[in-house]
């Protein structure tokens, strides 16, 4: 029908909000790397932390900082919205 997308929801602004997910991914810790092949606080796969930019702070997720996890993040979910985190998205709503 022509009709746009609809534009992507915008990141959550509250730090809080990734608090939670993290809380939820990881236990909310934020250099967990427990060799399931995903890292940090809101545990990235490496190929997902690349194409966001997260390597121009760290080679690894959970080497970065928190801050700088969740500004990856904030660029992943302005893309794919909640869906790279299927259990614990939910928390972004909180």
């Amino acid at each position: 029908d022509g009709a746009a997308p609809p534009p992507a929801p915008d990141p959550p602004s509250d730090a809080g909000v990734w608090d939670a997910l993290a809380q939820c991914e990881s236990g909310g810790n934020w250099s967990i790397n427990t060799g399931n092949g995903y890292y940090g606080g809101l545990q990235f796969d490496k190929g997902t932390w690349d194409a966001y930019g997260g390597q121009q702070y760290a080679d690894y997720p959970h080497q970065a900082s928190k801050s700088q996890q969740i500004a990856t993040a904030e660029r992943l979910y302005a893309d794919r919205g909640d869906s790279p985190w299927p259990s614990c998205g939910f928390h972004l709503y909180d």
